[in-house]
């Protein structure tokens, strides 16, 4: 899978979200913007955190979004790897699919 293009189909699926119901779409911007600040947990922390949820709930288009954040945020291979570790130990077998397609992401998007 080209996670390079999951990636830009995942973003332009939220624009055409946000036209559809730009209100909705706007607070919601509006949430990540709150929770994805430094506080008590750093961001980068808090995107390990996302990147585990989405694996334990297979969500493609999550992974991607998270892979990509955290690689920007200079994340390594081996912190992607633990993360995906606990998101297996609470997601069960699905997981360990869906943490294969987020560790492949990982590796497509930081090259």
């Amino acid at each position: 899978m080209d996670h390079v293009k999951g990636l830009e189909n995942v973003v332009e699926n939220s624009k055409k979200l946000g036209s559809a119901i730009p209100n909705e779409m706007k607070a919601f911007g509006g949430l990540c913007g709150e929770v994805l600040k430094d506080g008590a947990l750093t961001v980068k922390e808090k995107e390990f955190v996302a990147l585990g949820i989405a694996v334990a709930v297979r969500c493609e288009g999550c992974i991607e979004a998270h892979i990509n954040n955290l690689v920007n945020l200079k994340a390594t291979r081996e912190e992607v790897a633990e993360t995906i570790s606990v998101a297996v130990l609470m997601g069960g077998g699905p997981s360990t699919i869906y943490g294969g397609k987020a560790l492949e992401a990982f590796d497509q998007l930081s090259k």
